[in-house]
């Protein structure tokens, strides 16, 4: 016997040497400190720029060009562990991420840092389809709920975390200790994983399969490059208004359309598309796109409200992203006791429902938000994310035959990557540009002929000169105040619109969820192989 039939009657045969909730723990953890390692650089970007002598908008090219490298790596990685075999593969990846973190903290200039950040994401892209491929090979589908909520803290948990410790670290030490902050997480993981993880047969059968798709592999470079660049600098170069914008757009629709039409015409394509002929796999890719688009928006439009609007510090700002942390961690246990009784695509129909009504609360937001306020917010949206990442996750691989899980661990990490990139950006270009639609349209009050506005302005010009401005500065600086005064409002309602349009999103994904074929409590659907 042969093929994939073979390699499922090998998989229920072999077992791993060490205990898989070790080997969870172990390769999660390098896992956890790449994707803490995307969030927690954006707020020592201001601390970057004045250390190295550079202008803010060049400092962000430390951001871009990581993002670029780990998103072009992302959907290949699977073929990567193929060529070199998975362990070998998943421990240059710790490693050369661990010592590209050390060149990142000892980087005495901009382009230095960019170029090790280029290498950081590169090694980067590696560790998380990796690590699912591991933890899908090393768990059987009646245990991968568990297993993957393991994959839900660090996933979750850590873009949460980074912004705080991002900020308590630039704001106590420097900014190189965002850095040097992984090496010995790297090392441990390195050591850890050397001990316990081991390729099961089917992995090894298919390692050293060196066959270079090089049109694939240069599309893929290109879409996937180009597009997070796109992404990433759109709102500051003011999106298709600026010809640097438009040329990495065109260029990303070539690359990208030419990629899918390439892999899936060739007879061995470096990532494997076939994969989402399963239904309940292109479902659940479609799902955590969408989740990771609501999950990362949410996540920067808070902090960037408290730090703009309410003139909250870095650290402060990530601090409301913390209780969430904590509601996701006693959530999940009781998400997994669920998915025994319950069948999965109702649960994900739950957790969808409730992060829209998560986010309509977040959108009666107003100027005077506390901060208690604000973290309840956040923490009804992060614990409503708790009921999508895990079951996700294990209905999206429930049908899958095994011999596809490596292409389709890279494709699922792909899609979750990119939509927290599209999340970010659309997020923070919707609210600057409906901050001045807002704005514009509150302008129109500021007559002497409106009654409120007359009303604003004597109060303000009588609460000035009860402080002893003089009579001469009363009529400029009330009506300063008074502008200043509108703005506010239209951010705020701008905010409003961002999670109103989150919120309609997560809703538009619950009558979706109802498409995937129902699993069983064991893990794996009826029809499944």
């Amino acid at each position: 016997m042969s093929g994939p039939a073979a390699t499922d009657r090998t998989r229920t045969d072999w077992r791993p040497a060490a205990n898989p909730w070790i080997i969870a723990l172990a390769v999660t953890l390098p896992t956890f400190m790449e994707v803490l390692d995307t969030t927690i650089v954006n707020v020592a970007l201001p601390h970057i720029a004045g250390s190295l002598s550079a202008s803010s908008d060049d400092a962000t090219w430390t951001l871009t060009s990581y993002l670029v490298a780990n998103g072009i790596v992302l959907p290949i990685s699977g073929w990567l562990g193929r060529v070199f075999g998975r362990r070998r593969y998943f421990l240059v990846c710790i490693g050369m991420f661990t010592l590209c973190s050390l060149l990142c903290g000892l980087a005495s200039s901009l382009p230095e840092l960019v170029l090790f950040r280029i290498m950081q994401g590169f090694f980067g892209g590696g560790l998380q389809p990796n690590q699912q491929s591991i933890l899908l090979d090393t768990f059987e589908p009646a245990k991968r709920g568990t297993a993957f909520s393991i994959t839900a803290i660090a996933t979750i948990v850590a873009p949460i975390l980074g912004p705080t410790m991002g900020g308590w670290i630039t704001d106590n030490f420097s900014w190189q200790w965002v850095f040097l902050i992984n090496v010995p997480v790297g090392i441990l993981s390195f050591l850890a994983v050397v001990r316990l993880v081991e390729d099961p047969p089917w992995a090894k059968a298919e390692t050293g399969k060196t066959h270079i798709d090089q049109i694939g592999l240069a599309l893929i470079a290109l879409g996937l490059g180009c597009l997070q660049v796109v992404l990433d600098r759109g709102e500051d170069e003011d999106w298709l208004s600026s010809p640097f914008i438009q040329v990495f757009a065109v260029a990303a629709v070539i690359g990208l359309v030419g990629a899918v039409v390439w892999l899936l015409t060739t007879s061995r394509p470096v990532v494997n598309l076939r994969a989402l002929a399963d239904r309940n796999f292109a479902l659940g890719s479609l799902m955590i796109f969408g989740m990771a688009v609501v999950l990362y928006s949410s996540a920067v439009l808070i902090p960037q409200l408290a730090q703009t609007q309410l003139g909250y510090n870095a650290t402060w700002a990530g601090l409301i992203l913390s209780p969430g942390t904590v509601l996701t961690i006693l959530f999940i246990p009781v998400v997994l006791r669920l998915m025994r009784k319950v069948q999965t695509r109702f649960i994900i129909a739950f957790g969808f429902l409730a992060l829209g009504a998560s986010l309509l609360y977040a959108a009666t937001l107003n100027p005077q938000v506390d901060f208690t306020t604000l973290a309840l917010m956040r923490a009804a949206q992060t614990a409503a994310l708790a009921f999508l990442f895990v079951p996700i996750s294990t209905i999206a691989y429930s049908s899958l035959s095994p011999h596809l899980n490596g292409d389709a661990a890279s494709l699922y990490t792909m899609f979750r990557n990119i939509g927290g990139s599209i999340g970010i950006s659309l997020a923070t270009a919707y609210v600057t540009e409906h901050s001045q639609v807002h704005m514009a349209y509150l302008s129109q009050h500021l007559s002497p002929y409106d009654p409120a506005y007359a009303a604003t302005l004597r109060r303000q010009t009588d609460a000035l000169s009860a402080m002893g401005t003089a009579p001469v500065d009363l009529l400029s600086r009330a009506t300063g105040h008074v502008y200043q005064m509108l703005q506010s409002q239209a951010a705020i309602l701008a905010y409003v619109d961002a999670f109103q349009v989150a919120a309609g999103l997560a809703l538009l994904l619950v009558p979706l969820t109802l498409l995937f074929a129902p699993i069983k409590a064991g893990g794996r659907s009826p029809q499944g192989h």
